[in-house]
């Protein structure tokens, strides 16, 4: 099987991933394995699923949201889930540009 070397792991995805790690009794790397398959949708045996760690169409809104302010919600988390992740940590950019 490859190895793969993923950087620019911000300290609180870290954290996260040694919390969980230890309060499952698992390695670090069953935790990231995990977190992959589960993103990608694949299941343990390799198999492609519909599964991911967030179903965008289950999330409940809480308060009183009209219809397009929870089209206008979907529509800012279809755009996050298709951010490249230096989009969404501009500190890490503005680091490596200096």
């Amino acid at each position: 099987m490859p190895d793969l070397v993923i950087r620019h792991i911000d300290s609180l995805m870290a954290e996260r991933i040694k919390t969980l790690a230890k309060d499952r009794r698992w390695s670090i790397n069953d935790v990231v394995l995990h977190a992959l398959r589960h993103g990608l949708g694949l299941s343990a045996a390799g198999q492609i699923s519909n599964e991911t760690l967030v179903d965008a169409g289950s999330l409940v809104l809480g308060g009183q949201w009209n219809l397009s302010e929870k089209a206008a919600f979907q529509e800012a988390l279809h755009a996050l889930s298709l951010a490249r992740p230096t989009q969404l940590a501009p500190e890490k950019a503005a680091a490596t540009s200096r």
